[in-house]
């Protein structure tokens, strides 16, 4: 903290929006992606970089995605990524915290999960 006199706390913000906000600022170009279900089951059907809009429970790369980056943030019940339904190769651990920013990457037919940050 560059002045502990003068703390602001982030209270106008939700964590999601936070770490949206602060992949913007570092030039990232990002799409938000929706869910039509409150359970946080994501499919994406193009190539690309975005953003899960809630915690992540399931995701699944439409069968033509070949190549994706995909900024979430898993749910307690987080189950993985898919791809055109079925199972797909992983690497990388997630904690199911809710709170914790992964990068999930697909590439060569697998997905590696990244911890973003620290």
């Amino acid at each position: 903290m560059i002045n502990n006199d003068r703390i602001v706390p982030v209270t106008k913000i939700d964590l999601l929006s936070l770490y949206g906000l602060i992949i913007k600022a570092r030039g990232t170009s990002v799409n938000v992606i929706n869910t039509s279900d409150v359970d946080g089951n994501f499919s994406q059907s193009a190539n690309g970089t975005t953003f899960a809009s809630q915690p992540v429970k399931s995701f699944d790369f439409g069968s033509s995605v070949t190549s994706a980056t995909v900024y979430f943030v898993p749910a307690y019940d987080f189950v993985g990524f898919t791809k055109g339904g079925a199972a797909i190769t992983t690497s990388g651990t997630v904690d199911k915290d809710s709170a914790t920013l992964y990068v999930a990457t697909l590439a060569s037919g697998s997905v590696t999960y990244t911890k973003a940050g620290f």
